[in-house]
């Protein structure tokens, strides 16, 4: 076996340039395979983190509300008093769609205003930079106060402090501020980003919407271990007051977050089968060299077989040879897919690292290939006549 090995290293060194280009279909293979599984698996993982950083625990629910068959937020909250342990936070939502933000002079067409409860920025994970949150008291006694962005505050009084206690109008209606949110994007701090909000008492916003019912909610579950419990139950009690399965939705984000790793895991099956496609290609060419070898060395093995080597051990010096060569094109694929993972990944912005799945597989297809590939010149090259290649010129 060690002699063999050493025979391999031997020829694969005699002929440089066309050992190389034998591997260059591994290298492209397996680095095609870890670049493309890595990329996507990197890019889907960060959106699955957003998905996460929205909170695992969360359900929403809409209602498409009529004059006969409505839910209302006493129903809701009716709700939660009925299971007390599965859920950990509740909030209405009502959204001003087309409203007008004013502070003095000043205007800000483009701000996001929804009527919450008090419950809102712990289900949304949100944290004060300045003042307090909503309260009970704020909801119950439908005050005029509000909560801001961060983008709403450094906009109309240039910091999160000076806003506090000042007042803003919206729709012409004052309200005070009692708070401000801390900067949640950075990169996103705009009108119309994601730190230009304003909160209001949703009690406040379904009077100023003049809408009745209140067509969204959304809950946390105290567990994530509940999602499932609280979703049937949900249904149940919405399909008993609506009747109607398309006349209410009903969406856990842990569901969403399961269903987008399946899609992960079949996408990244797909291209890692695409990838190795090439790795097939290069199977045969290392199989075309590898005749082509048998047929150059037909002399050597001529005379090895004359001085008493048995069939298996010229099989086993060409199979040796092919899955050396694959080899080391494996891991010469794995450096570069995992060098180039990193560069793309840095280009896309995203973090790409090479997936450890995809690298053994990879790496392991490559030997495979070299295995399989060499064994039919290995097997024409044991089987030669030792007469007739020694007459071989």
């Amino acid at each position: 076996m060690l002699q063999s090995f050493k025979l391999a290293i031997k020829a694969i060194l005699s002929n440089k340039i066309r050992s190389l280009l034998t591997m260059l279909g591994i290298i492209i293979g397996v680095a095609a395979v870890i670049i493309l599984v890595s990329i996507v698996s990197g890019y889907m993982g960060q959106m699955v983190k957003q998905f996460e950083e929205m909170g695992v625990n969360k359900i929403t629910i809409f209602c498409r509300n009529m004059t006969t068959r409505h839910m209302d937020d006493n129903d809701m909250y009716s709700f939660w008093d009925e299971h007390p342990n599965l859920i950990s936070g509740l909030s209405p939502s009502v959204s001003l769609s087309n409203a007008k933000v004013k502070s003095g002079n000043e205007n800000l067409e483009s701000t996001t205003i929804i009527g919450v409860s008090e419950d809102y920025l712990d289900i949304q994970k949100y944290k004060i930079e300045e003042g307090r949150g909503l309260v009970y008291a704020d909801v119950a006694g439908r005050s005029s106060v509000c909560i801001v962005g961060a983008y709403v505050a450094n906009t109309f009084y240039g910091s999160s402090d000076k806003a506090i206690e000042d007042s803003i109008k919206i729709n012409g209606k004052p309200f005070s501020i009692v708070g401000v949110i801390e900067t949640q994007d950075e990169d996103n701090f705009d009108e119309g980003g994601t730190d230009d909000f304003i909160w209001i008492p949703y009690t406040v916003a379904t009077k100023m919407s003049r809408n009745g019912y209140i067509n969204n909610y959304v809950l946390t579950s105290s567990d994530t271990d509940y999602t499932n419990e609280i979703t049937t139950k949900l249904k149940e009690k919405l399909y008993n007051i609506f009747k109607n399965e398309r006349l209410y939705n009903v969406t856990a984000n842990s569901s969403i977050i399961k269903q987008l790793n399946e899609e992960i895991g079949t996408l990244t099956a797909m291209l890692a089968g695409i990838a190795g496609i090439s790795l097939l290609v290069a199977g045969i060419g290392v199989m075309n060299i590898m005749l082509v070898s048998v047929t150059e060395r037909t002399r050597e093995i001529g005379i090895r077989k004359a001085l008493g080597a048995r069939q298996g051990v010229i099989m086993q010096q060409f199979v040796i040879e092919a899955a050396v060569t694959s080899t080391i094109g494996g891991i010469m694929g794995i450096a570069i897919g995992a060098l180039a993972t990193k560069s793309i990944g840095a280009m896309m912005e995203i973090e790409a690292n090479p997936t450890i799945w995809a690298v053994i597989l990879s790496f392991g297809v490559s030997v495979a290939i070299g295995l399989i590939f060499g064994y039919l010149p290995a097997k024409s090259a044991a089987k030669l006549n030792p007469i007739d290649a020694l007459r071989t010129d």
